[in-house]
This record gives structure tokens, C-alpha cells and sequence, in this order.
């Protein structure tokens, strides 16, 4: 008999099966194993799902994954998709260029709570130590160790603080963080119902912010939000961005403002479209 997992994994893809590959290695190593993985994959080549498939075969991780044709940046549409392919009724996204840390999903399923959404962190790391990570690096946690870092060129910063704090410093850096406690596309949780209920991400939005325009519509809709950035933590790789145009952050900047100052919590280009939204 077909059991609901307890937690919902979106990683996003669009053709980079490197960054694919490393980011699936870290959900074998998880310290919780009731979860099941959806990837949102944007219109990616025969490579990437070859890659999925062999990764499928060789776990028992249930795995769904959720395609759309390629018509440039549309992370927005095929997470909508994905979103309603979740069986849990808890979800949390991430991006197929982020390694997780092995307690990971431990740490957004202990600190979930109803009402509220989760927002965790990131370690940006430089390309040359992003390609170095192995397999064995990821199950034996060397590429969250600071010194195995420093040993491959990782500079000194305060950030490093990330990798290191750990029980009642992580919780202390989360309380007095400056950051925002915003919906961040490459580590955020929070309840099915709730993304329902503002229909999801803005589909006119492509790169740049629709993951934090679909938190200030939860916000806005009474959700609070809740900083975990030093207790969940993922690994950055670093890549290019060709998608990246200052057409499309001028438009999103523009949405969001709208968003913000009319407090919208529904958009009307989200999930639900035209006769659906009867």
C-alpha cells in the first residue's frame, strides 16, 4: 500500500547533469529517509534524464519527474507543476546545483511548524572546488568541512561561520541574522496548502526573484516566516547564468513591487489559469 511521504523534495534542473548528479548523491546520505524527490526539470536533454533514471535504479528514494518542453526560462511554470505532483503535503525546494547537507530534511522537518514557512541557507562555493566534490566527498561531509575547504583555496570570511555553527549557535545566528527570513528557490519549506492557496509562483516572472514574490504573497496572505539559515544548510555550485537579463530583473523587480504594495497574496498567473480560476 501507497504511503505519503512525510516530506516533499522539488529540485529544479535545466541541463547541467554534473550539478544533478552531486546534488542526488546528497539525498542518499539523508538522516531521515521518509521523503521522496520531484525533480522540475525545464525542459532539459536525453542526458538529464538518462541521469534520473540511472540515479532512480540504484535507490529506493521514490522519485517523480516532471517535464516541460524547453522555451527558455520558465522555472516558474515547471515548479507549478511540480508542486502539484507532491504527494506530502509538506514541501521543500531546492535547485539541482545544491548539495545537502546530510541532515537536512531532519532540519526543516523539526523546525516546520503550521502557519510559517522555513528559510534556509546557502554556502556559495568557487567553481574550481565545486567541480572537485566526489561521491565520497558528499557521504563522508569533507565538502562542508572548513578545513578540507581552506586545504583547496576557500578564503576566510565570516560566512564560513555557516559550516561551523552548530545546536545553540546555529539557533542563536538565526535569531539575530539581519537577513531576511525570505522564500529562497534554493532552500525554503513550507505547507502544500498554503502555496495553493496563493496559486503559486507568478508564471510572467522568469529569473530573478519569483521565489521571493511568492514569499511576500504568503506573508501577505498572514503566514509568518521562520530563519533556519544556520541549521539548514546546502553547498552553492557555482555556474554561469545566461539566463540572467536585466529585461526580465526590471520586470520582476516590477511585479514585486506591485505585490508588495497592494499586499497580494493570489496571483492570477499562477496554478490555476483562466476557466480554472472559476
Amino acid at each position: 500500500m501507497k504511503t505519503t511521504p512525510n516530506i516533499s523534495i522539488i529540485i529544479s534542473t535545466y541541463n547541467s547533469v554534473e550539478w544533478l548528479k552531486k546534488t542526488l548523491w546528497s539525498y542518499e546520505f539523508q538522516t531521515v529517509s521518509d521523503f521522496e524527490i520531484v525533480i522540475a526539470d525545464d525542459g532539459s536533454g536525453e542526458e538529464t534524464k538518462r541521469c534520473i533514471e540511472a540515479f532512480h535504479e540504484r535507490t529506493k528514494i521514490p522519485m517523480i519527474h516532471v517535464w516541460q518542453e524547453d522555451d527558455g526560462f520558465q522555472k516558474s511554470r515547471i515548479l507549478n507543476k511540480a508542486i502539484l505532483a507532491c504527494n506530502s503535503d509538506y514541501i521543500l525546494m531546492s535547485d539541482g546545483d545544491c548539495i545537502a547537507k546530510s541532515d537536512f530534511l531532519e532540519q526543516h522537518l523539526k523546525y516546520r511548524e503550521k502557519d510559517h514557512f522555513l528559510s534556509g541557507g546557502y554556502f556559495k562555493l568557487p567553481l574550481d572546488i565545486s567541480q572537485q566534490i566526489s561521491r565520497e566527498d558528499i557521504e563522508k561531509e569533507h565538502c562542508f568541512d572548513i578545513d578540507w575547504l581552506k586545504e583547496r583555496g576557500l578564503k576566510t570570511s565570516f560566512k564560513n561561520t555557516k559550516l561551523t555553527a552548530k545546536g545553540l549557535t546555529a539557533d542563536l545566528l538565526n535569531n539575530i541574522t539581519p537577513t531576511n527570513a525570505s522564500w529562497n528557490g534554493h532552500n525554503a519549506s513550507g505547507w502544500k496548502k498554503d502555496i495553493l492557496s496563493v496559486n503559486g509562483f507568478d508564471e510572467r516572472m522568469q529569473y530573478g526573484g519569483q521565489d521571493r514574490e511568492l514569499g511576500e504573497r504568503l506573508i501577505n496572505m498572514g503566514l509568518k516566516s521562520k530563519q533556519i539559515r544556520y541549521s539548514a544548510l546546502c553547498l552553492h555550485l557555482d555556474h554561469p547564468r545566461g539566463y540572467k537579463t536585466e529585461e526580465t530583473l526590471t520586470k520582476n523587480a516590477a511585479i514585486r513591487r506591485n505585490t508588495r504594495k497592494k499586499r497580494y497574496a493570489y496571483t492570477y498567473y499562477g496554478i490555476k489559469k483562466g476557466d480554472d480560476l472559476e
